[in-house]
């Protein structure tokens, strides 16, 4: 293992390097000759190595960190189909430029992975340019991704990756698996975007900011941050057959898609 570069905590670096849990992880996909692979985070290339053996057309690798990305372009030098992008992914996420049929893998710096995923989520154009995301993460924010209404953890997250996305845990991933060693258990899990939103949401924005606003205070009923969503009109709760009395964390999915819908119709 090269450890020439030395993570940064600054951009939340912890290099996995335990061959078999990145076996574990490509397995997770099937990988032909038509798909390529997007790789958030590439960091001293140990995926993307694993990744390279594949029989994959194309190979997309952003990182961040500059003296790392010379690293890779280093190391991968004679590696025909690698692209490697030393730039931020929050700049590339909207912009379709990588073609169709994409699989993305990452192993998310943990102090911006719901944001990366929030992003993946939000895009304007949908399906998206991505089949698959391969993410992990640090395990107390997989377990509220992966929460279900009337439980503790159920959150904005939730309702979001349940909106458009389907999915599913894979594994958990012990500390020793990386380096340095993080202070937490990590958790690999897998998206596959819906063709189809039921509800028809025009515009992401909107339910980031339903779901914002109906959580800011999630111990206490949601009438007054219902009501300040909708200008106190009582009555689309009444349409809604909504019980104002309820906590957020006891509103199904669906109420929160169908509390968007009419925020919207307000909204024009």
């Amino acid at each position: 293992m090269n450890y020439l570069n030395v993570p940064k905590k600054s951009l939340g670096q912890n290099f996995l390097i335990d061959k078999n849990i990145i076996n574990k992880i490509i397995k997770l996909v099937n990988i032909d000759k038509n798909n390529t692979i997007l790789e958030i985070g590439a960091g001293n290339g140990n995926l993307t190595s694993k990744i390279i053996n594949t029989n994959v057309k194309k190979i997309i690798a952003v990182e961040k960190d500059r003296k790392l990305s010379s690293f890779l372009k280093n190391r991968f030098k004679d590696t025909k189909n690698l692209e490697i992008i030393n730039d931020d992914i929050f700049n590339l996420i909207q912009v379709e430029n990588f073609g169709r049929n994409i699989i993305v893998f990452g192993n998310l710096p943990y102090n911006v992975s719901t944001q990366i995923l929030a992003s993946f989520i939000t895009i304007n154009k949908w399906p998206p340019w991505y089949t698959n995301l391969i993410f992990m993460f640090q395990k107390e924010v997989a377990d509220r991704i992966l929460a279900k209404p009337g439980t503790k953890n159920f959150g904005r997250l939730s309702v979001l990756a349940n909106w458009r996305l389907e999915v599913k845990k894979c594994f958990d991933v012990s500390k020793n698996c990386f380096f340095p060693k993080p202070k937490v258990i990590s958790t690999v899990l897998s998206f596959k975007p819906k063709n189809k939103d039921k509800f028809n949401i025009k515009n992401p924005k909107n339910i980031e900011n339903v779901t914002r606003v109906l959580f800011s205070s999630r111990r206490k009923m949601i009438n007054k941050n219902f009501l300040k969503l909708f200008s106190g009109n009582k009555s689309i709760a009444k349409n809604l057959n909504l019980d104002l009395t309820l906590r957020p964390e006891k509103l199904s999915y669906e109420m929160f898609y169908r509390i968007t819908k009419e925020y919207e119709r307000l909204l024009h």
